[in-house]
């Protein structure tokens, strides 16, 4: 198997940071330069469909992206530790967290980034009025996530699983953007010092 990444994006980190969580050392990593436009090239596109990164080539030739899906493949191939779910019930939990923390948290952190940070500016139309609105939706969304990690651990259950693994790469990536969460948030400020001492977040940069 294969594996396009990008250091510098976002959603190829997740996918490198669930793998070092697993101990997945044995797929080769392709570094893709998206600001030099290698995502764009026709060969890329061939293979993979959409200027998307990450991607993953598999054993049979298909090449699949978007950071959860490969993730979801990953987990059926290397089951533990499980960070989808051990059965239905949890399952179904673990993706209603990793819902919310992605489109509550991560996806407007990353759309802050994107349309303030300077050097995105070479790939990205940058609108001020989007950047503001994505940091309000993420600061309500925080503030959720603080009310929940003040009964849990972890967001989901007790444990590390991908919702942890999206809200914590949002919230590093945004630092792009000067952006912390509110020092009052006292349970994600707990939960995202934890996150960030784990081996796997510096495996992920």
């Amino acid at each position: 198997m294969k594996l396009y990444d990008s250091r510098r994006a976002p959603n190829p980190r997740r996918v490198r940071w669930f793998m070092a969580e697993k101990g997945i050392d044995d797929i080769e990593i392709v570094d893709v330069d998206i600001f030099g436009g290698q995502h764009r090239t026709p060969e890329y596109l061939a293979k993979v469909g959409l200027p998307n990164v990450p991607a993953l080539e598999m054993d049979n030739g298909q090449t699949i992206t978007e950071s959860v899906a490969i993730c979801r493949f990953l987990e059926s191939r290397y089951p533990q530790p499980n960070l989808f779910g051990e059965d239905a019930c949890e399952a179904a939990v673990i993706e209603m967290w990793s819902r919310r923390a992605e489109m509550m948290v991560a996806t407007p952190l990353m759309m802050l980034v994107r349309h303030t940070h300077p050097a995105l500016a070479a790939i990205e139309t940058q609108v001020p009025e989007i950047a503001a609105g994505n940091r309000t939706i993420a600061e309500r969304g925080l503030k959720m996530l603080d009310r929940r990690l003040a009964e849990s651990e972890f967001i989901a259950c007790e444990r590390v699983t991908m919702a942890d693994i999206l809200a914590a790469t949002g919230l590093d990536f945004a630092r792009m953007a000067r952006f912390r969460p509110d020092p009052e948030l006292a349970n994600v400020k707990r939960w995202l010092d934890g996150m960030m001492a784990r081996p796997a977040a510096k495996a992920g940069t």
